[in-house]
């Protein structure tokens, strides 16, 4: 009935991995509050090197 260590507040974007989606559960009712991040949020503020 809990996610313990392993909730959203553990995640990272550790070896270049999109965070997950949040849920939030109540009784037999869910919403989604927070989208999957996809690959183009997680690199968007990257820039190339110029060399």
């Amino acid at each position: 009935m809990s996610a313990g260590a392993y909730g959203f507040v553990m995640a990272s974007n550790y070896n270049s991995r999109p965070l997950p989606a949040e849920a939030l559960v109540r009784g037999d009712k869910f919403a989604l509050i927070r989208k999957r991040q996809k690959w183009e949020d997680l690199v968007r503020k990257e820039v190339e090197a110029e060399w």
